[in-house]
């Protein structure tokens, strides 16, 4: 029990850059899958 509420604490208290934090994880995978299947390109 001790982990969920950890867990839900912190949840609460990112809340606000969470958004921020799911568009940054996005973009790194974007970036390394066009880097992955950059030298097909070329």
């Amino acid at each position: 029990m001790m982990t969920y509420t950890t867990l839900k604490s912190i949840a609460l208290r990112s809340q606000a850059t969470l958004l921020q934090d799911a568009a940054g994880a996005a973009a790194l995978i974007v970036m390394l899958v066009v880097g992955l299947h950059l030298p097909a390109f070329i």
